[in-house]
């Protein structure tokens, strides 16, 4: 017996069937004997023993019916009954007693069970929403849920692509990849609506099980609005199949004595999925091309509605498949391509936790007054004050590299099977984070660059010597005299490591010597970070063979030195871990990273110089995102030139801009007609008469006319097709995007073009909605793959 049958029987007492006229006594007699005594007549005995036991658990829980002598038969017979949205359902016009008798043999249809479909609860803002599950998960529920037994107890589905666990004995769904709390799942069949709802909510299983047995009985026996009464005081009343209504408890008086002013309405009542007018998605496809992790900026909140990351870059997943089905439609119907997965990277949560103390510290200093600006100041502001904290900046590069990490190695788990390429994403603050992380990646090391040239950056491989003893350390330096006063402490290198000055003036070393040992460890300790660089087997992965520092979590702060490095960018001098996967590309959303390095004393990038580990980098940009600064003019400062503008996903320019573009074409066409007539008209009215004389003698003459003549046509046409020509112009922009173009510009939509100032801000949160960002990064990830992007 299911779960759901069990559950019936414990609550068949909860309700009553209240018929038009007569006694439940006589309404379960004469019920049983229709059921009884008309069965051959209407299905046959056939048909009777090739019904399925589930129908017969179902009736068990209907009350009273059990006086009949042959329940289980009547039980099997009620799964033949005319269906829902077939049947007359008008009551019979030949009843003749407060019972209405039916004729059976008229009825043409059948009943036919209702179709479960799985819902789950989405808790917003103090209100509930049931988001029902795309057909392909709720199918796999069912079937798992009908399996019954021990699969259904210890039963755990993978639904969402695989984001989130459906545990089906407890009803909760739980999600893989992030921390959040788990939500409430249920198997729907019944639905209402209330005056107030904006859309259908669905009911308890227990409670929907009940509902559907009475209905059972109402469409057999054709005996419609009867009273289906509950001990919590709601009432249902079964007009007709397509008229369905609940009644609520009558409102109780308050301590006066008054009643609500407003009444209270009856709930529309709705009988499976299928009669409401609920959108279901398909499902995902099970394939996954590519991985793309999303890494936020400043504060908690991405966008003005002030939602988690989490919340944006399912925004974000969701605008990509859709995409997905109208640009690469081909492909796809071909299943040539399946779908690519986003997953959000949170470090706020850390920054701002009990681990570093630092909410604690700055309320203390914070002012009473103004508290809410205070309050986001403190939560949003501060993260950019932090990472350029000697102190913190350690803090959110180990959060960032950690999860992104950890979500792969979890990805990679759970996927065994892909075999796409990693790309990663940052917004804001996040840019800059990424950056620095791809800056410093392989096995690397930063020297000095000609800073006559200009401060570029410059990279080469670290060799690491191999001193294995603290002996061999101080023969390197030639102070082998003080191998006797380490050995006396018993210090080997690594505890030489960890000395300060003062401890090894505490063992009488000298001074001189103390700055060399001192000096060299240091260098030694930043020179081992970047060397042994940890390689991935791409086929066969596991967690184990990831070093346990990068994914364990600090629990205080790492200690750092505010140094300047060798190149003279000015950035805090930390441990920057390694990524344990190199990624395909690097995508900017609204970055400052140009002004970053601009402040840092960075004035021009080297046009040979790419990260270590990524070869492409893209930096998308709004045009009125204060945030947002360009890097090409890093790159190539002698040429002025347009970024690339991102076309609409829909095609070609917006509708403004073209009219825009056209009425600036003729605005500058009239100026230089008009200033190329004021120009003739002037040099005509002040230039001295002189005698007219013929031209040269001979064809020399007439050519040297008609060739200043063509010159000057040509020198005009060039000055109208000079924008045309910057637009198709081959810009060579360095290898930091493999020689491609690193600027992208969206268009800024009609409304945006009446106020920039307005919509300044909203600009810097808009990449997570975009439909134009997330069909770039689409168009590049399978441009890569060979698949072309396709106009719909």
């Amino acid at each position: 017996m299911t779960a759901s049958a069990q559950q019936s029987q414990d609550t068949k007492a909860d309700y009553t069937i209240t018929p038009n006229a007569g006694t439940s006594e006589e309404l379960t007699w004469l019920a049983g004997e229709i059921l009884c005594s008309r069965t051959d007549a209407i299905w046959g005995a056939s048909e009777i023993n090739s019904k399925t036991n589930s129908q017969t658990n179902q009736l068990s829980g209907t009350p009273n019916i059990a006086e009949c002598s042959s329940q289980e038969a009547t039980a099997d017979q009620l799964t033949a009954v005319p269906a829902l949205d077939q049947l007359d359902p008008s009551p019979s016009s030949n009843s003749s007693s407060s019972f209405e008798m039916v004729d059976i043999e008229s009825i043409r249809y059948l009943y036919e069970p209702v179709h479960p479909h799985w819902f789950y609860c989405k808790r917003a803002e103090s209100r509930e929403t049931w988001i029902p599950f795309s057909s392909k998960d709720s199918q796999e529920l069912e079937e798992t849920f009908n399996s019954g037994g021990k699969c259904v107890t210890k039963a755990v589905i993978a639904t969402e692509g695989g984001r989130y666990d459906v545990h089906l004995a407890e009803r909760k769904r739980y999600p893989v990849y992030w921390e959040q709390a788990a939500t409430e799942v249920r198997r729907c069949t019944w639905f209402y609506k209330g005056d107030k709802d904006n859309r259908y909510v669905p009911y308890t299983e227990d409670i929907g099980d009940q509902l559907e047995e009475a209905y059972m009985i109402a469409l057999t026996l054709d005996e419609w609005k009867n009273k289906l009464e509950f001990s919590s005081g709601e009432t249902f009343i079964l007009h007709n199949p397509k008229l369905m209504v609940q009644y609520q408890p009558a409102a109780v008086p308050d301590d006066w004595g008054s009643l609500p002013v407003d009444p209270i309405r009856p709930r529309t009542v709705k009988r499976g999925i299928e009669n409401l007018s609920i959108e279901v998605p398909a499902g995902e496809p099970s394939q996954v091309d590519h991985l793309v992790f999303m890494v936020h900026g400043i504060g908690p909140a991405c966008d003005l509605r002030f939602r988690s990351i989490i919340q944006c870059v399912n925004d974000f997943r969701t605008a990509s498949q859709n995409l997905l089905q109208t640009h690469f439609k081909m492909a796809q119907e071909e299943q040539k391509i399946g779908r690519v997965e986003f997953l959000p990277v949170n470090w706020h949560s850390a920054l701002h936790g009990d681990a570093t103390g630092v909410d604690k510290d700055i309320q203390r200093i914070t002012l009473p007054s103004i508290s809410r600006l205070r309050h986001f100041t403190n939560e949003t502001l501060l993260d950019l004050f932090f990472y350029n904290s000697p102190t913190y900046c350690q803090t959110i590069v180990d959060t960032v590299a950690r999860e992104v990490n950890r979500l792969y190695i979890l990805f990679r788990e759970r996927n065994p099977g892909f075999e796409g390429g990693i790309s990663i994403a940052g917004h804001s603050l996040g840019s800059l984070i990424l950056f620095d992380l791809l800056t410093n990646q392989g096995d690397t090391v930063r020297t000095k660059s000609d800073t006559e040239k200009g401060c570029e950056l410059v990279f080469h491989r670290g060799v690491q010597e191999d001193l294995k003893t603290v002996k061999d350390f101080l023969e390197k330096l030639g102070l082998s005299e003080y191998l006797s006063v380490l050995e006396k402490e018993k210090v080997d290198l690594e505890a030489l490591a960890l000395c300060t000055e003062n401890d090894l003036k505490e063992m009488g070393i000298p001074l001189g010597a103390r700055k060399k040992i001192c000096h060299h460890m240091k260098s030694r300790g930043k020179a081992q970070k970047f060397t042994n660089p940890l390689v991935l087997n791409s086929v066969s992965f596991c967690s184990h063979c990831i070093p346990e520092s990068m994914l364990l979590c600090h629990n205080s702060v790492s200690s750092v030195n505010y140094e300047h490095f060798d190149v003279g960018i000015g950035q805090v001098s930390i441990n920057y871990p390694h990524l344990v996967f190199e990624p395909k590309a690097f995508f900017a959303f609204g970055s400052p990273i140009g002004m970053f390095l601009t402040v840092r004393g960075l004035k021009r990038i080297d046009p040979n110089y790419s990260f270590p580990t990524c070869k492409s980098f893209y930096n998308i940009y709004h045009p009125f995102d204060p945030v947002a600064y360009r890097i090409e003019p890093m790159i190539v400062p002698d040429m002025e030139f347009e970024p690339m503008l991102i076309p609409h996903h829909k095609g070609r320019k917006r509708m403004h801009l073209e009219l825009k573009d056209s009425l600036t074409r003729m605005s500058a066409d009239l100026k230089n007609n008009l200033l190329g007539s004021l120009r003739t008209a002037w040099h005509s009215f002040t230039r001295i008469q002189t005698p007219v004389l013929p031209l040269e003698a001979g064809p020399e003459g007439a050519a040297k006319a008609t060739a200043s003549k063509e010159e000057k046509e040509e020198h005009r046409a060039e000055d109208s097709s000079s924008p045309m020509k910057e637009e198709e112009l081959d810009i060579n922009v360095g290898m930091l995007n493999g020689g491609r173009r690193i600027d992208y510009v969206l268009q800024e939509k009609p409304i945006e073009s009446f106020n920039e100032y307005l919509f300044a801000l909203q600009s810097h949160l808009c990449y997570w909605e975009s439909e134009d960002t997330a069909l770039l990064v689409l168009k590049e990830i399978y441009q890569e793959l060979g698949f072309v992007l396709e106009q719909p």
